[in-house]
C-alpha cells in the first residue's frame, strides 16, 4: 500500500485545529498526517486544590505532559501524568492551540482512525541528544512528552531529528545518541506508551544523522529509520538519479522497519557541495519523483510519503497524481510485454504443429 499526507496543517485550511487538519486531510483524497510539535511551550504550574486526586491526564481545561513530586530529599523527580495529584505537586502544562485537554486527543485518533488518515507526530525541530547540556535534557523530555500526545492519538510513531555534532566526533556523537535515546525509550516503556521512535537523518554534514549513522541507531535500539529522502539526496550529493537508486535506498532501510511498511519524507531540494540549501517546490531540483514511482511500482514497497514540500498539500496530491500516471503506464506496458509473449507462444506452438505434421508426412 502507497500512501500520501503530509507534514502540518493543510496551507489551505480555514480552521487551524488538528480536527480541521485531519478531516482536511481526508477530504483531499490523501492518507496520513504528520502532527508538527513546532515548539513545546511548557510551563510550571501549581496543582490547584479542585486537581488533588485527580489524574493529571484526566484534567479538563488543560494538558499537562508532567507531574512533578518532591521526594523524601525535597528533590522534584517526575511521577507521569497516570497518577492522581497531591497538594505540593508541580504539574508542567503544555499551551497547545491544536487541542485542549487529553479527552479531545483521543476522540482525535479516534476521528483519524475512522477516516483512515495514519497518524504520526514529529518532536520540535531544533533538537539536541548528543551535547549532554541542559538543552539535552530539555529535548530528552521534549520525546517524553511527544510520547504521551501520540499515544493518545494512537500515532504510530514520534520522529525526531537528533542534533549537531559540535565538538564531537561522528563515534562520540553516536555513543551519546545512543544513550539518550535509550533513556527515552525506558521512560516510554515505564509510562506503557505504545508509539515507535523514528530517528530522521540530515541533510548537511554538521548535522548528525547519516544513513549508516540512522542504520547503526535502528540495529542497536530498535527505533525506525525515517528516510528524509531529499536530506538523503543532498547530502549524497545528489545520488538519486535512477529507480535502482531509490530501490537501494528503501533495501537498505527495509530490514528495520516495522511489518516493512517505509516512512519518508518527500520534497525538491536544491543542494551544493553535499550540503542542502533548502527544499523546494517537487518540480524544482534534481530530484525526480517519477523516478522514485517507477522504483515503488516495480518493487511493491510498502510506504507512507510525506509531502515536506513548501506547497505541502498540493505537492502531496501531485505527487499521488504522477505514481497514478506512472501506474497507468506500467500496468499498460505489463499488458502488452504479457499479450507479445502470449503471442510468441502462439506462433511457437503453431510452428512446432507445422513441423510435427510435415515430419509425420515424410514416407520412411
Amino acid at each position: 500500500m502507497i500512501r500520501f499526507g503530509i507534514a502540518g496543517i493543510p496551507l489551505s485550511s480555514k480552521g487551524r485545529t488538528l480536527r480541521d487538519a485531519i478531516e482536511e486531510v481526508h477530504n483531499m483524497g490523501l492518507s496520513a498526517l504528520e502532527v508538527q510539535m513546532y515548539r513545546m511551550s511548557v510551563h510550571e504550574r501549581a496543582v490547584e486544590e479542585e486537581w488533588v486526586g485527580v489524574k493529571p491526564v484526566e484534567v479538563k481545561d488543560t494538558i499537562i505532559v508532567d507531574l512533578l513530586r518532591p521526594d523524601e530529599e525535597g528533590e522534584y523527580r517526575s511521577v507521569g501524568i497516570s497518577t492522581p495529584m497531591e497538594e505540593g505537586d508541580v504539574a508542567l502544562e503544555l499551551y497547545w492551540n491544536l487541542a485542549k485537554n487529553y479527552e479531545e486527543i483521543s476522540f482525535l485518533g479516534e476521528v483519524a482512525k475512522e477516516l483512515d488518515v495514519k497518524l504520526t507526530l514529529h518532536t520540535p525541530h531544533y533538537m539536541d541528544l548528543i551535547s549532554n547540556t541542559y538543552i539535552t535534557e530539555r529535548s530528552i523530555n521534549h520525546l517524553i512528552w511527544c510520547g504521551q500526545i501520540a499515544h493518545r492519538l494512537q500515532a504510530e510513531m514520534v520522529v525526531t531529528h537528533l542534533g549537531l555534532y559540535g565538538d564531537k566526533s561522528p563515534e562520540e556523537a553516536l555513543k551519546a545518541v545512543q544513550e539518550n535515546i535509550s533513556l527515552v525509550k525506558r521512560a516510554y516503556r515505564e509510562y506503557k506508551l505504545k508509539p515507535k521512535i523514528g530517528v530522521e537523518n540530515s541533510g548537511k554534514p554538521s548535522v548528525f544523522g547519516t544513513l549508516d549513522e540512522i542504520l547503526a541507531l535502528a540495529r542497536r535500539l530498535k527505533v525506525v529509520p525515517v528516510v528524509n529522502v531529499p536530506h538523503y539526496h543532498a547530502r549524497e550529493h545528489g545520488k538519486l538519479k535512477t529507480p535502482g537508486d531509490f530501490e537501494e535506498l528503501l533495501t537498505a532501510v527495509e530490514k528495520y522497519m516495522p511489518k516493512k511498511e517505509h516512512y519518508v519524507h518527500y520534497a525538491g531540494v536544491e543542494h551544493e557541495g553535499g550540503v542542502e540549501k533548502r527544499l523546494t517546490m517537487i518540480k524544482k531540483g534534481d530530484l525526480d519523483f517519477e523516478k522514485f514511482a517507477d522504483c515503488l511500482l516495480e518493487c511493491g514497497f510498502n510506504i507512507t510519503i510525506i509531502s515536506i514540500s513548501p506547497l505541502l498539500e498540493h505537492d502531496a496530491s501531485y505527487m499521488r497524481v504522477l505514481l497514478e500516471r506512472r501506474a497507468l503506464r506500467y500496468l499498460s506496458r505489463k499488458k502488452e510485454k504479457k499479450e507479445q509473449k502470449q503471442k510468441a507462444e502462439k506462433k511457437g506452438k503453431k510452428s512446432a504443429g507445422k513441423k510435427e505434421k510435415k515430419t509425420k508426412g515424410v514416407k520412411k
